[in-house]
């Protein structure tokens, strides 16, 4: 009843009247205070926040960056010559726009950022239609700057981990200073030079899902330039043969679907299957959307002006963070630890000492190629052979040398062999500085590239986290079962006899009331004595920390 300093609870319309009022400046204030509510009061008495340790032992935390929408539906208007133009009461709201599953014909997006391991939102920022995805993207990073400056945790320590939306050169760099695991959508990194040299080696990895029968062949490319800025980062291609239906993601090219992974994370410490998983992950998103759908229902439509929802969807996050708060000292609980990944064997284990199949790579994947030294002073070494595109090495010549073997080495090493043809090095002028014994060489000329396992920390990569339902459902069930008993004081003087009201044409004909107009008119009096308000079923440990008298 305090709400608004009124005598009774407000009705639907007062609040939709309220949220119609609504600007950009009282919301924006709002959602400060949302975020100070937020960081003032940690979620644990210890303040753990949940992390993931890599296997070279460092630390990170991870918050999930993603967008969702809500479709509305609208019915067909006539639209001819002698009519005026139709006018929807959602237009300040919604947009045509892309709906996936979800029917309607106009749409509203929101940008949304959650700490993985907390399962608190961080804000949610929407726009109608598609929304402006950068724009919401600077304002979701402005958050996570000040919830990370509050913990006192590093940038380049936490995690983001964003949709496919993301995954350009143009928004990498607004991520400049922050870890980031994305999809790929840029597909012309394809055709990098690097990129096609190292798709025509052997894959460093290969990842498959429990519940999936594809196999994904992945090859890391390190410090790879994408977009025109040319920013570098760590580009993971993952391929597998194309099905009988279309793939929703990648681009196929010659029967293979190609997929794009685009990261920051530091090899040493993660592998490409670790990235490829840990993006995946971010499918446990979902669920959290769909648990605030059924116990708030932020997306339900409850204002025609773009800041009332906006105002609505803030308050349905700060609602989720407060039952999450409660259910934290209801439901005491220590972090779970998981382990995302095994440990990797060590590495006189990881590759026998005789394969038996060519087609075997090291469980960390393989360091970038490289060549012999210069085994003859005054000759040609293996740098002198680059790689191509098209997975030759190209000689000083000019000439082509094509793979004749892969060689598995007792290392766990694995030899690529390259050789020229004997035509191509017989009338070359360059074989007495490219060939052992020179013109009597009777055999072209070879060059190994080597590609040796790489060094990755062989502890096992772990998830730390609370459970994602059971601390707000401890604090759902508690309200379900309480009693609560509010009580308003008599009046200290009789009230005064009604006069005649003079009403106005508007009144009469019950128009519709203006916010201003409703709250005046139901403004609780300032002699109005005190509401009493009493909870049953509160545990006594739960209510001293609420500050709740007995």
């Amino acid at each position: 009843m305090a709400l608004f300093e009124r005598d009774w609870l407000p009705s639907r319309s007062a609040l939709s009247r309220f949220l119609a009022a609504l600007t950009e400046a009282p919301v924006e204030a709002l959602r400060t205070l949302f975020l100070d509510d937020l960081l003032d009061r940690p979620l644990t008495p210890d303040k753990q926040t949940g992390s993931l340790v890599d296997r070279a032992g460092n630390t990170w935390v991870v918050i999930d960056i993603d967008g969702t929408r809500e479709a509305a539906r609208q019915r067909a208007l006539p639209q001819t010559d002698d009519l005026p133009p139709p006018f929807r009461r959602l237009d300040d709201v919604c947009a045509p726009g892309y709906r996936g599953r979800k029917r309607g014909e106009v749409v509203r997006t929101r940008t949304t950022v959650s700490q993985a391991h907390s399962y608190q939102w961080l804000g949610s920022f929407g726009n109608r239609g598609n929304g402006l995805y950068r724009t919401e993207l600077r304002q979701s990073l402005a958050a996570i700057r000040r919830y990370l400056a509050v913990h006192q945790f590093s940038p380049e320590h936490t995690l983001l981990r964003l949709d496919g939306q993301y995954g350009t050169g143009a928004v990498l760099t607004d991520l400049a200073g922050f870890a980031l695991v994305t999809r790929g959508k840029e597909y012309s990194v394809l055709d990098h030079p690097l990129v096609q040299a190292r798709l025509h080696l052997p894959p460093d990895q290969f990842q498959q899902r429990p519940e999936s029968q594809m196999v994904r062949s992945l090859y890391d490319c390190p410090q790879v330039p994408v977009g025109p800025d040319g920013v570098h980062c760590r580009v993971i291609v993952a391929t597998h043969p194309t099905g009988k239906k279309k793939n929703p993601v990648g681009v196929t090219r010659a029967g293979i679907v190609y997929e794009l992974f685009f990261t920051t994370l530091p090899q040493q410490g993660f592998t490409a299957c670790d990235v490829v998983e840990l993006y995946l992950h971010r499918g446990a998103f979902e669920p959290i959307l769909s648990d605030e759908d059924q116990e708030i229902d932020p997306d339900r439509w409850c204002s025609h002006a773009a800041w009332g929802q906006e105002c609505w969807q803030l308050v349905s996050q700060w609602v989720w963070n407060l039952r999450l708060e409660l259910g934290h000292h209801l439901l005491t609980s220590p972090l779970r630890t998981t382990e995302f990944a095994p440990a990797l064997p060590p590495r006189n284990e990881q590759t026998p000492a005789r394969p038996t199949s060519s087609a075997t790579a090291p469980t960390s994947g393989y360091a970038p190629p490289a060549t012999a030294t210069s085994w003859k002073s005054g000759r040609f070494t293996g740098a002198d052979f680059p790689l191509q595109p098209d997975g030759t090495l190209r000689c000083p010549a000019g000439q082509s040398l094509r793979v004749q073997e892969h060689r598995q080495e007792v290392d766990g090493s694995l030899r690529v062999v390259y050789a020229a043809s004997i035509r191509s090095c017989r009338p070359c002028p360059l074989r007495e500085q490219c060939q052992w014994n020179g013109g009597e060489t009777a055999k072209p000329r070879q060059v190994s590239v080597l590609l040796h396992p790489l060094q990755v920390g062989s502890a096992p990569l772990l998830w730390r986290d609370w459970s994602r339902r059971g601390h707000r459902r401890a604090c759902i069930h508690l309200v379900r079962h309480q009693r609560i008993e509010m009580s308003l004081p008599p009046p200290a003087a009789a009230s005064p006899p009604p006069t005649d009201v003079i009403l106005s044409r508007a009144q009469r004909a019950h128009t519709r009331l203006s916010w201003e107009t409703r709250l005046a008119r139901n403004a609780r009096s300032t002699a109005a004595g005190p509401v009493s308000i009493t909870l049953f079923g509160i545990p006594h440990a739960f209510a001293r920390w609420l500050d709740l008298s007995a």
